[in-house]
């Protein structure tokens, strides 16, 4: 992985008119141009220039395609990927014999899910009947035993099934039994009148009619779940006959949909086109080689280097291994990264790992979590369409990561679903919290509290490192050196840090009486009050706007004081907000002993499942708020520290191009 963003170069060309299908297909098939408008033209040239309009609109490009994915969903078939997309396949769309193929499969599909739905409709109503005589709910059914005057009972039992009804016939085979929802009793009365019912009196009927009718329910619940499963078959059946003819038509659309996208950035003269877009540096002259290739020589093309355009405008593109794809996404829901600056991922990965084990350090429970991921994501992979649950596919591939951490300081604290089967190679946590702990380098809970601040110390200045790294980079030298964020802001951390540990190891008695002290102060806080006035000279110098004098220093002295505040305030602020990690490593270790405790006290079947259902309480409720609090403590306490986030994601068009991106 690249440890900062990727060098990026501005491509500008010119070809020949009548070879641009040729490039488009060129620059599709190799999908690393990110396009941009030529509106930063000189409006003299952007005169002779001009766009053309698709001769097929991309809207009813993507209509017809969102159709063609309806259907195969329908068909329970997956989707299809880019994997099959060539451009060599590439052809005008025929639009109206799409649509004809896809009105014509619409209308079959229609009617099966019709009678579908009818049989959807008779399981549930069936599931509510058995469900309301299961609980001996019967005031919610109409359950009726008697004669029919006149008319066939074959028609009244097709008559009843219409409000999932059911009429049995009686022992006696004179009598019938009719069951329905009491809900449905204002239609189903002027019905049975029709036909002359006549209602026993027999008390003793009444009570056999409730076991005969449940065997009935029983297989009529049986006969409407296989027709429904049938027609669910009839369905796949469909689709996956007509799915190759739906997969062309697929990959027919997405091509034309990803051409039309790249040449909406295209505008022309009479005989050329030119367009510009960005392009990854160590790709720079493969792309040059397939436009020369493509335009058969005839054009002509001129890079521009990132550094003679402005940052803001530049394409950040941050490349990470697939493995940490579950905290580039951390990265990516937080902000994209200014161009030029250090790619996070990777610090974000480790600091997030090491909050939450110490946090939740426990070898079973780890592998809980361990195996849940593992699970999910096995079963995401088998039902790719499946919907995501509580537990998104981004969570599962985020498990397996919190399990191995979590077992790693589950070895180092020894233990083991609470107990602690083996010696621990740190310290005993578990031990510390209870108050008995015998050896290792923690014996009382401020000692768990002190490793937690010295962590987050850690990650602070990493924080700040990275900052100047970042500032370094873009050549902000002021602000690298005198800021709040920079080296002076980091020098006044550190001699806070001095002062405080030795006020905390004289026993909050005295702070240190250094003479370089004083004097690393003063020179750092003068710095930090002409820093604003530094800036507006150095502003003026480079051609900025002039201000009076008063404006000057008032704006310079509120900064000053401001920066005073967070720096004085801020920083102990942000460095105490890490004792919430040992905070919830402690109320783990707890909820863990008084499940013991609980345990301890019931013996038997009952002890063990104290103790499961009590590990699973904690692995849901620990697990869920270690991964909020160091996700938070990532975003505000490290990211604060250097992370900019004024980036403009990197977004090529290509056969891989998301839907999401296209739009």
């Amino acid at each position: 992985m690249n440890l900062f963003t990727r060098p990026m170069r501005l491509l500008t060309a010119v070809v020949l008119e009548q070879m641009s299908d040729a490039v488009v297909k060129s620059l599709l098939e190799m999908g690393v141009m990110d396009f941009v408008h030529l509106n930063k033209l000189d409006p003299k040239q952007m005169e002779k220039l001009s766009s053309r309009p698709s001769s097929t609109s991309r809207i009813a490009l993507e209509d017809m395609r969102h159709r063609v994915e309806a259907v195969l969903r329908q068909g329970q078939i997956s989707l299809p990927s880019s994997d099959i997309l060539d451009v060599k396949n590439m052809e005008k769309p025929d639009l109206d014999a799409y649509g004809s193929l896809m009105d014509s499969l619409g209308k079959k599909l229609l009617l099966l899910k019709d009678r579908q739905k009818e049989s959807n409709q008779l399981v549930l109503g069936f599931d509510e009947m058995h469900r309301y005589i299961d609980e001996d709910k019967g005031e919610y059914l109409d359950l009726r035993v008697g004669e029919i005057g006149h008319g066939k009972a074959e028609d009244l039992s097709g008559r009843l099934s219409a409000f999932g009804g059911i009429l049995e016939p009686f022992s006696d085979g004179e009598k019938f039994i009719s069951l329905t929802l009491r809900r449905d009793i204002s239609q189903v009365t002027p019905l049975l009148d029709k036909f002359g019912w006549i209602e026993s009196s027999d008390v003793q009927a009444q009570k056999q009619a409730i076991s005969l009718i449940t065997h009935r329910l029983e297989e009529e619940h049986r006969k409407a779940g296989v027709q429904r499963g049938e027609i669910e078959e009839e369905v796949n059946a469909l689709v996956k006959q007509e799915s190759p003819k739906l997969i062309s038509i697929w990959g027919k659309l997405r091509l034309n949909e990803l051409s039309d996208q790249i040449r909406s950035y295209f505008s022309y003269t009479r005989n050329t086109t030119l367009f510009s877009g960005w392009v990854p540096s160590d790709q720079a002259d493969d792309v040059t080689r397939a436009i020369f290739a493509s335009s058969e020589g005839q054009c002509v093309i001129e890079w521009t280097e990132a550094t003679q355009m402005p940052r803001e405008e530049i394409p950040v593109a941050v490349i990470s291994p697939k493995l940490l794809e579950p905290f580039q996404k951390m990265v990516n829901n937080y902000s994209t990264p200014e161009y030029g600056t250090v790619n996070p991922t990777i610090f974000v990965m480790i600091a997030y790992l090491t909050m939450f084990g110490l946090m939740f350090g426990d070898v079973g429970q780890g592998f809980v979590l361990l195996l849940v991921g593992l699970l999910l994501q096995l079963s995401y992979k088998k039902h790719p369409l499946k919907e995501d649950g509580m537990l998104s596919r981004n969570i599962s591939k985020l498990l397996p990561y919190l399990g191995l951490s979590s077992m790693l300081f589950g070895v180092l604290y020894g233990s083991y679903f609470g107990f602690p089967l083996f010696p621990a190679l740190w310290f005993n946590l578990d031990a510390v919290v209870a108050g008995h702990a015998t050896g290792g380098p923690v014996k009382d809970v401020y000692g768990i509290l002190a490793i937690t601040i010295k962590f987050g110390i850690i990650v602070i200045y990493t924080g700040l490192v990275l900052n100047w790294i970042n500032l370094f980079r873009k050549k902000a030298w002021l602000k690298m050196l005198i800021d709040k964020n920079g080296i002076v802001g980091g020098i006044l951390f550190a001699t806070g840090l001095y002062m405080g540990f030795v006020f905390v190891g004289s026993g909050y008695k005295a702070f240190p009486s250094d003479p370089w002290i004083s004097v690393v102060l003063s020179v750092t806080i003068l710095l930090l009050f002409v820093r604003g006035f530094l800036d507006y000279y150095l502003s003026i110098k480079e051609g900025g706007q002039k201000e009076s004098a008063g404006k000057v220093i008032l704006d310079s002295t509120m900064e000053f004081l401001v920066d005073m505040l967070e720096i004085f305030g801020g920083y102990l602020s942000n460095t105490l907000s890490f004792m919430r990690v040992a905070g919830l490593g402690i109320a783990h270790a707890a909820l863990m002993e008084s499940f013991h405790e609980l345990s301890s006290l019931s013996g038997g079947v009952g002890a063990i499942a104290i103790l499961v259902l009590g590990n699973a309480l904690v692995i849901v409720l620990e697990g869920l708020s270690s991964g909020i609090q160091s996700l938070r403590l990532n975003y505000y306490e490290f990211f604060s520290r250097y992370f900019t986030g004024k980036g403009v994601a990197y977004e090529p068009v290509g056969l891989k191009t998301s839907f999401a991106a296209q739009k």
